[in-house]
């Protein structure tokens, strides 16, 4: 519960495996192409279940007052730990509060936390990756020193300090858990932004007096958007599994309100009592990081030159 994304060359969103990947430049202008693409993402199975488990829990979890069956917070001491019922389908925690109701409005707070943190780190990252994969030179060098300063602090430290000093809510450790992944994605769109810039269409620009900044957005960052989309959805898992760690070390939202870390660090005192009460976030949590997993993989496969599934054999 408690890992964050390893710093240096084997980060999991460096993307050290990731494959020669087809642009959205050339998927858009093709329309057999995107047929293809939706063809072979369609028939990714697991991918499908994935994502219909994904919007069924998001649904759920937009929608908390309307579906979860009791008030999360409301206490019932007299039926303290009762085991899953007609009553309580997941049974109740220590202080009688439904699992089930709690469950459901700690999605909405992990949800909420997870596509936040992706959401601030990529629009860090990306117009440092691409100004610094462009342009070079000092940009490069000074932007690159700093990310290798961010890389030598452990990412748990890193996280847990900067959360410590921003306080308790969910908008700090969004911001806290970003910073540790801001790196990894700087890192992984200057290379791509680097291997595009020596391509012909992009001299050709350069040489028609285009300026930088049009370059960048019109030939550069459409033939680099495939890696770093992937890249976003498989650190959308990291991403809540580092929110649910520091929930569980005590650094994030308070209660009452519910959440997946903080609810697994409860239930620890009655592992052996109450297994059911540790078990349904687990699981919880498990199912939610291996759906999106599954829905990065497919992306993934579809794009890669290299898969039998790709939208451009």
């Amino acid at each position: 519960m408690t890992s964050l994304p390893p710093p240096g060359t084997d980060d999991p969103l460096v993307g050290a495996d990731l494959p020669d990947l087809g642009s959205l430049a050339e998927l858009a202008a093709s329309p057999a192409g995107a047929r293809r693409f939706w063809r072979s993402f369609l028939a990714d199975r697991w991918a499908m279940s994935g994502l219909a488990f994904l919007v069924v829990i998001t649904v759920a979890a937009i929608f908390a007052p309307l579906v979860a069956p009791r008030n999360p917070s409301a206490q019932d001491l007299l039926a303290i730990n009762a085991a899953p019922s007609m009553h309580h389908w997941l049974g109740t925690d220590d202080l009688g509060r439904d699992i089930l109701s709690r469950i459901i409005w700690g999605g909405r707070v992990s949800l909420r936390s997870t596509f936040e943190i992706v959401a601030l780190a990529i629009v860090v990252a990306l117009p440092l990756g691409l100004l610094a994969g462009f342009l070079r030179g000092w940009v490069d060098s000074v932007t690159m020193r700093v990310m290798d300063a961010l890389f030598s602090f452990p990412p748990l430290v890193l996280a847990l300090t900067v959360a410590a000093l921003l306080g308790a809510s969910i908008n700090n450790v969004a911001v806290a858990i970003a910073i540790v992944f801001v790196p990894s994605f700087v890192r992984l769109i200057r290379g791509e932004v680097i291997a595009v810039r020596e391509e012909a269409y992009v001299e050709s620009a350069q040489s028609l007096g285009a300026r930088p900044g049009r370059i960048m957005r019109t030939h550069v960052l459409p033939n680099v958007a495939s890696p770093i989309i992937i890249q976003v959805a498989l650190a959308l898992g990291f991403a809540l599994l580092a929110e649910a760690g520091l929930s569980f070390l005590g650094i994030g939202i308070l209660e009452p309100i519910p959440d997946f870390g903080r609810m697994i660090e409860r239930s620890l005192g009655y592992l052996q009592t109450d297994p059911a009460y540790v078990l349904f976030p687990g699981v919880t949590i498990f199912l939610v990081v291996t759906a999106f997993n599954l829905f990065g993989d497919a992306l993934r496969d579809a794009l890669d030159p290299r898969s039998s599934r790709y939208v451009g054999t």
